[in-house]
């Protein structure tokens, strides 16, 4: 195995994504979206057609898409009071028939599976601090997302504006998801949120434990999955997923041993 410059740039970009990815998975697990994560990943195929018919970032297709979908998301629900989950899977079906219709068939395996490998190294320093930017916003609105899922009304009582929190909640998924399609592919990018967090809720005792915890099996995942890909010179992407759901097991079988 040959370690270069473009390895190391490959893995950092990797572990910080999945970082990002995997703290929002704590949430997301909390919040009882895990199923919605995965749909929310699809809304970004029309995004990535787009990026590849005017030649453009696939990122910034993806994201445009996802923003758009998340504040439509965010306005149906408080409009139609209709669950999130329903909304968007009504978004995911819409989007992926129009991805799956307009991107190029060459290109329709990257956008499913992902490819990090193809990132340059101005992609790695904006995928990399924009994965330190969801990490701090994450931190800094905790204890409010926290205080809103035990209670609205509670949350209300205190001060906080639950619509707007939403929102942000949900912008912070559509840049996740996004970051994280270039390296897992929308098809696996709702495992990229789910497994880390999944796995560390399973040996977790409190909510910084569970935050912690799910970061750490996300970063391991991460890097387990780069170096796997290097040695066995195969996509880092689909090792990520595997990686993570050997991590889950073990953790399964920590908390058996633990009971």
């Amino acid at each position: 195995m040959t370690l270069d410059l473009t390895f190391f740039q490959i893995l950092i970009t990797a572990v910080f994504v999945a970082a990002s990815a995997s703290l929002l998975g704590s949430f997301v697990i909390l919040k009882r979206m895990a199923l919605v994560g995965d749909a929310l990943s699809h809304v970004a195929l029309p995004g990535i057609a787009l990026g590849l018919a005017f030649h453009v970032n696939p990122f910034i297709g993806a994201f445009t898409t996802l923003f758009l979908a998340v504040v439509g998301i965010w306005v149906l629900k408080y409009q139609t009071e209709l669950p999130v989950d329903t909304l968007v899977g009504i978004f995911f079906t819409a989007s992926l028939a129009l991805g799956i219709l307009f991107i190029p068939e060459h290109e329709l395996l990257e956008a499913l599976f992902g490819d990090i490998g193809t990132l340059g190294l101005m992609e790695s320093i904006m995928s990399v601090l924009l994965s330190v930017g969801i990490i701090g916003s994450l931190i800094a609105i905790h204890k409010k997302l926290a205080l809103s899922m035990l209670s609205d009304e509670l949350a209300h009582s205190v001060g906080i504006n639950n619509r707007k929190l939403d929102l942000v909640y949900l912008l912070i998924f559509a840049l996740s998801i996004a970051l994280g399609i270039r390296f897992v592919g929308a098809l696996l990018m709702g495992s990229l949120v789910i497994i880390p967090a999944a796995a560390a809720k399973n040996i977790s005792r409190s909510l910084h434990g569970f935050m912690t915890t799910s970061v750490l099996f996300g970063v391991l995942s991460a890097g387990g999955g780069v170096i796997l890909s290097q040695i066995l010179d195969v996509a880092p992407g689909p090792l990520f997923i595997l990686t993570s759901t050997v991590l889950f097991i073990l953790s399964l079988i920590l908390r058996k041993l633990n009971q």
